[in-house]
């Protein structure tokens, strides 16, 4: 079972590395046809790019590590709504009256 475990993370970091890989690769070729002047616009465009694809996973990041589970803030979060998903007390005034309590 471990075994197949450690054999899909290596398929699924190698599959998401290999893009970045070959946009390296792609990035080395067209650098070379391209003159100065032309090269930096497309980097830094490129650049942007990729700060605004990787941005929400950073902010995913950031809210799981503020508000999550393992947090201070998210485990007081989860006991309170594990508290707050009983029965409200004002529906044991019928029962309370049935049982003669």
């Amino acid at each position: 079972m471990s075994e197949d475990l450690s054999e899909k993370s290596w398929v699924e970091t190698s599959a998401s590395f290999a893009p970045a890989v070959l946009g390296a690769a792609a990035g080395v070729l067209l650098g070379d046809l391209m003159n100065r002047d032309s090269r930096r616009p497309v980097a830094l465009g490129l650049a942007a790019l990729g700060f605004c694809a990787l941005a929400p996973t950073a902010v995913g990041t950031v809210v799981d590590l503020v508000n999550g589970p393992r947090s201070r803030r998210g485990s007081r979060r989860t006991l309170r709504h594990i508290r707050d998903a009983g029965v409200a007390p004002d529906e044991f005034a019928d029962l309370e009256g049935e049982l003669g309590e």
